[in-house]
C-alpha cells in the first residue's frame, strides 16, 4: 500500500510541477510534511538541499530520496516512476502541438501568463526553506532565535554567487565547510 501512496503522492508532484523542480518545491512539501508526514520540515529542508547537490532534476531526486527513506528501493523505484512518467506523456503531447501550433498567439499568451505563477511557486519554496535554516523547524521568527551563523552563511554565499561569480557548486562546498569549522569549533573535537 505505502508504494502506491508513494507513486500516487508523486504523480501528483509530477502533474502539477510546471515550472521545473523549484516550482515543484512546495508541491513536494505539501505531500511529504502534510498530507502524508513521511519527513519533519527540518527532514524536508535536509531533502532539498540533497537533491540539490546530487546530479539530476530536483523532484526526482526527492522523489528517490522520499521513497528510499519510507520504503527502501522498492519505494524509491515506485515515487520516481510516478514523479517522471506525467512529464514523459505531458512533453510528448507538447512538443507535437507545438511543433504544430507554435506560431499561434493564443499558445504565447498561455505561455507568457504562466511565467508569474511559476515565479510565485518558486519564490514560497525559497521562503520556507529561509524560514527553516535561520529559525528552524518551529518557524517561530524571533531576533532571538535567529540562528546567525546561518544567514551569516547566506549572506557570503548570495555574494559569491552573485557579485563575485563563483560557481554555484563551489560555494555549496564553501557554506558546508564553514558550517562544518563552526559545528567543530562549538563542539570540540
Amino acid at each position: 500500500m505505502i508504494y502506491l501512496q508513494l507513486f500516487l503522492s508523486f504523480i501528483q508532484i509530477g502533474l502539477f510541477s510546471f515550472g521545473g523542480g523549484y516550482a515543484a518545491m512546495p508541491l513536494i512539501q505539501e505531500q511529504v510534511t502534510a498530507i502524508h508526514p513521511w519527513l519533519s520540515m527540518t527532514e524536508f529542508t535536509d531533502l532539498i538541499t540533497i537533491s540539490q547537490m546530487t546530479p539530476g532534476p530536483i523532484a526526482v531526486n526527492s522523489a528517490t530520496f522520499v521513497g528510499i527513506k519510507i520504503a527502501g528501493i522498492p519505494g524509491a523505484i515506485a515515487a520516481t516512476v510516478g514523479c517522471i512518467l506525467p512529464s514523459c506523456i505531458i512533453v510528448t503531447l507538447i512538443a507535437r502541438l507545438y511543433l504544430k501550433y507554435r506560431n499561434m498567439s493564443v499558445l504565447q499568451g498561455v505561455l507568457n501568463s504562466l511565467r508569474p505563477a511559476v515565479v510565485a511557486m518558486i519564490a514560497a519554496a525559497g521562503i520556507s526553506i529561509l524560514i527553516t535554516a535561520f529559525w528552524g523547524s518551529e518557524s517561530v521568527i524571533s531576533l532571538s532565535g535567529t540562528s546567525w551563523i546561518m544567514v551569516l552563511i547566506f549572506a557570503v554565499s548570495v555574494v559569491l554567487i552573485q557579485k563575485v561569480g563563483m560557481n554555484p557548486i563551489l560555494v555549496m562546498v564553501l557554506a558546508g565547510v564553514i558550517k562544518a569549522v563552526v559545528y567543530i569549533a562549538g563542539n570540540g573535537f
